[in-house]
């Protein structure tokens, strides 16, 4: 079985530079598990590593993207498997959505959704929320009341197979299809929310304002899936003059902590991660070196 390494941890954890020195010291590549730096211009927000600070390293599932585009968990796990077939080169998968990574390393099977077309335009997200919780409350419980796309495509599958999506997931034997090592970066969660803040500073400084404004002037909107990635949503209130850059600051912040908390939890509960802190982290390099042999 084809061993791969995948690097999680909550948002500011230290993933993605830890992923660069892992792949230098083992001639790897780096496949995107983030679904927000797949998209061309969202370069800030997301926190995508430049071309400087990549240092040579190929990495996957960046910039595959326009605005405007949608993309699917069911699509990275095809991509991502593509890409896994197509070398031998040691790969590191590595992001924070945890889904994606389960979903490509997993024997995980969507339903085919688009062969019926259903429209929900007449419907409002509160209605269409009300309606997952009726025919399916556990999925009802992943999802937000606002993230419209998950909540047309829970109810899809559900109109068209009769079957709860969380019933079909659960009915998935998801064996792992490859061999995984599960590594993950933690830190004390106060120390944590503090790299957070600080992070989420240093996009303002580096132009993340900016950044925002140039995708809107060139056809973004806030209705689009990029744009409902944290970094990115809390700022249209703030472009419509309802809101201080100081309370934008605040809410990216915020919604940034709690997502590093719900991270957490999914690793915990989803995936045989082997957590480690990063001052371990020569040690943990000779350690996968020596797995791979």
């Amino acid at each position: 079985m084809r061993k791969v390494i995948a690097i999680v941890g909550p948002t500011a954890s230290g993933k993605s530079d830890f992923a660069i020195r892992l792949a230098k010291e083992i001639n790897a590549e780096i496949i995107s598990g983030d679904s927000i730096q797949v998209y061309r211009g969202f370069n800030i927000g997301s926190g995508k590593v430049t071309k400087e600070e990549m240092a040579g390293i190929p990495h996957h599932l960046m910039d595959i993207k326009g605005p405007k585009d949608k993309y699917s968990v069911k699509e990275f796990q095809s991509l991502s498997r593509q890409i896994l077939a197509e070398t031998n080169k040691p790969m590191i998968f590595c992001g924070g959505t945890g889904l994606y990574l389960k979903a490509a390393l997993y024997d995980y099977d969507f339903p085919e959704e688009e062969i019926t077309h259903f429209d929900y335009s007449r419907y409002s997200n509160e209605e269409l929320y009300q309606r997952l919780k009726e025919v399916d409350p556990k999925q009802a419980e992943k999802i937000h009341p606002n993230n419209r796309q998950r909540l047309e495509r829970s109810l899809t599958i559900y109109e068209q197979s009769g079957v709860p999506q969380s019933t079909l997931v659960n009915q998935q034997e998801k064996k792992a299809l490859y061999d995984v090592a599960w590594i993950g970066i933690e830190w004390n969660r106060e120390v944590l929310y503090q790299r957070i803040n600080l992070r989420v500073e240093k996009m303002i400084e580096a132009g993340l304002p900016e950044e925002v404004k140039s995708l809107l002037e060139n056809g973004s909107t806030f209705e689009d899936q990029a744009m409902k990635g944290i970094g990115y949503r809390e700022w249209k209130d703030y472009f419509f003059g309802e809101q201080s850059l100081e309370e934008t600051k605040y809410l990216i912040q915020r919604n940034s902590r709690h997502f590093a908390k719900r991270q957490y939890t999914w690793f915990h509960h989803q995936v045989p991660v082997k957590w480690f802190s990063l001052a371990d982290e020569e040690k943990l390099i000779m350690d996968i070196k020596a797995w791979l042999k």
